[in-house]
């Protein structure tokens, strides 16, 4: 198509030039072309457009069906519609924040001598300083196809739209709803796009309305108090529109607090404070009603994306600046907020960035998606520094089915952990502990090169007395009897690396020799550390009282309060046999079996025979 020249067109038509930001808005569809009007379409907006049309952006259809719009228009108004220029190339287009295409549409409307309408304030300025005709046109439309209010009732938490399927709500409460059917047809992909267009057109129109996220086949949008996501192919298999709101508001007052909890929250005893959850448990609602109260004495903020909390005017809700939290935090820091709700915390620069804000001071309250309250702490782990986890995160209070559930408050300690006994295995450790009751629930403590949350009725269950192979007794043993032949020895490990070695009162001090030497000489030949005891010291923690009587054919051991179980027999901490004690707590053992004669034997000798559980 060749260029037109002013001569070749009327002067009595109106010649207008309309830039991608006009074009989107929709504003151009809707005015009366009474009069002659000729719109030069520059090939350098359809190309735009193309372009996110192909990204997969809900912009790049909108503006196309606008043009669309406009040339059916054509066949009963006093409209002309021409597309003209030449096509940019990529590198044009990809440079169009910088301003490339704009400058080509500028040009093309001095070139023809037309009117510039554009709905861009700062294209609208730099067309005026370069002397072109300029008409800025506010985007706004009085009225949609689409209200978004007739999807909604006043228990409907959510709308889901999807091709092929009928439309669907969520109706009821958070942890309390049931999907109800709107429609008994399935919705159409026209419908679909129909929907989606007019709802971009009010994000980008109405007050208190804005486009959150615009990426290849996904929008999100923030229409007053929805929150609408808009998504499409490659992102989705199928076009689909949900559409969510908040249907309750609540205040603090609402919440079943204990006045322990109330006074902590409401007098700034917890600054670092997760609510946690699953989705729709009421996490949000509960944060807004925390928030809203710290409004009225602090200066308080929120990092959202998307902006869809319910908060009072007087708290500022931010985005991320350019897409990243981290630039956006770096602002709102000269702000000098004195508390920030961080809304869904997910990814790792999320939890650096509330990290950061604790560690400068700033009180912060943040949301994050889990099943457990416990997996709140476990997902900071390995994000920020182990012994700093207290200082950021004091208090967790899970939500469930709009109500708090369990309350989590962490503090740091030294302590040796629960089922260890080594006093020299005392660690730093974060206690997780109910807030109610106080009571131990988690030990968060490095263990070798791992992080490890070790629940505390589960250490409990297996708090067991360590052993050693017998195989590694007999070792041991056999190093012992070089420096002490004849001494009755009697081993009790401690863990893997340490144990006790129990002989009567005259072998102790042979055993450890002069200034120790020679018990040192024996830990570096064993490679273990040793404690050396008399055998009267012998403690009763793990170790099983029995009665071992001699009858005619038998020989009776009894254990009444341990039936049903296996016992392992020691003599000089070598294992000497495992008996099976009955359910009456008797184990008759033949005098003439393998494990008789040697426990006669033993008896006979006067050696002291020791039990524990197998």
């Amino acid at each position: 198509m060749r260029s037109l020249t002013l001569d070749e067109s009327s002067q009595e038509t109106n010649r207008i030039v309309p830039d991608t930001s006009v074009i989107i808005s929709g504003v151009l569809a809707d005015r009366d072309y009474t009069d002659p009007t000729e719109i030069l379409i520059p090939r350098v907006v359809l190309s735009e457009l193309e372009y996110q049309a192909n990204l997969g952006k809900a912009t790049g259809y909108v503006g196309l069906n606008e043009i669309k719009k406009l040339k059916e228009i054509t066949t009963y108004s006093e409209l002309d519609i021409k597309i003209i220029g030449e096509r940019p190339g990529l590198e044009q287009i990809k440079l169009a924040t910088g301003g490339e295409l704009d400058e080509l549409i500028r040009q093309t409307a001095k070139e023809y001598n037309a009117t510039l309408v554009t709905s861009d304030r700062v294209q609208a300025l730099v067309a005026e300083i370069e002397g072109i005709r300029t008409e800025y046109v506010h985007p706004k439309k009085e009225t949609y196809a689409v209200d978004i209010q007739d999807f909604f009732t006043s228990d409907t938490m959510s709308v889901h739209l999807r091709e092929g399927v009928p439309p669907m709500a969520k109706r009821g409460t958070p942890g309390k709803w049931y999907l109800d059917q709107i429609d008994e047809f399935p919705m159409k992909r026209s419908e679909l796009q129909n929907i989606a267009t007019d709802l971009i057109e009010r994000a980008k129109t109405e007050r208190d309305s804005f486009v959150e996220v615009d990426e290849p086949g996904a929008t999100v949008l923030q229409v007053k108090e929805y929150r609408i996501v808009i998504t499409h192919p490659p992102f989705s298999d199928k076009s689909e529109v949900t559409l969510v709101r908040p249907i309750v508001t609540k205040i603090l007052d609402d919440y079943e607090l204990s006045e322990r909890l109330r006074l902590r929250i409401e007098e700034g005893q917890a600054e670092g404070i997760i609510i946690a959850g699953r989705p729709g448990s009421g996490k949000s609602t509960f944060v807004q009603a925390i928030a809203n109260l710290f409004a009225k004495k602090q200066n308080v903020a929120t990092l959202e994306r998307p902006r869809d909390l319910q908060v009072g005017p007087t708290i500022t809700q931010y985005a991320p600046l350019g897409g990243d939290f981290e630039k956006a935090a770096e602002l709102l820091l000269l702000i000098r907020p004195d508390f920030v709700a961080f809304d869904e915390m997910r990814r790792t620069v999320d939890f650096r960035v509330f990290a950061d804000f604790r560690m400068a001071g700033v009180g912060m309250l943040g949301v994050v998606h889990t099943s457990r309250p416990v997996d709140a702490i476990q997902r900071l782990i390995g994000r920020v520094e182990l012994g700093v986890i207290p200082q950021i995160v004091d208090t967790v209070i899970y939500m469930d089915s709009g109500r708090i559930e369990s309350v989590y408050y962490l503090q740091m300690v030294v302590k040796v952990p629960s089922g260890m006994f080594e006093a020299d295995l005392a660690r730093p450790m974060i206690e997780i502990r109910d807030f109610e009751t106080d009571k131990l629930l988690y030990e968060l403590y490095t263990f070798g090169e791992q992080v490890v949350v070790i629940p505390i009725s589960s250490a409990e269950k297996k708090k067991v007395i360590p052993k050693i192979s017998e195989e590694q007794r007999n070792t041991i043993l056999s190093v012992f009897e070089r420096y002490v032949p004849y001494a009755p020895l009697e081993i009790e490990p401690l863990s893997e690396n340490r144990i006790i070695v129990r002989t009567n009162k005259e072998y102790v001090p042979q055993i450890i020799g002069k200034n120790g030497l020679k018990i040192k000489e024996i830990e570096q030949q064993l490679g273990i550390r040793i404690e050396v005891r008399e055998i009267d010291e012998m403690g009763t923690e793990g170790e099983i009282p029995i009665d071992i009587s001699v009858k005619k054919k038998f020989i009776m051991i009894r254990a009444q309060e341990h039936s049903n179980e296996l016992l392992t027999l020691y003599v000089n901490g070598k294992q000497l046999l495992t008996a099976k004690i009955g359910q009456k707590g008797i184990c008759r053992i033949r005098k003439t079996s393998k494990d008789g004669k040697r426990l006669i034997r033993t008896l006979q000798e006067g050696k002291r025979i020791s039990a524990t559980k197998y």
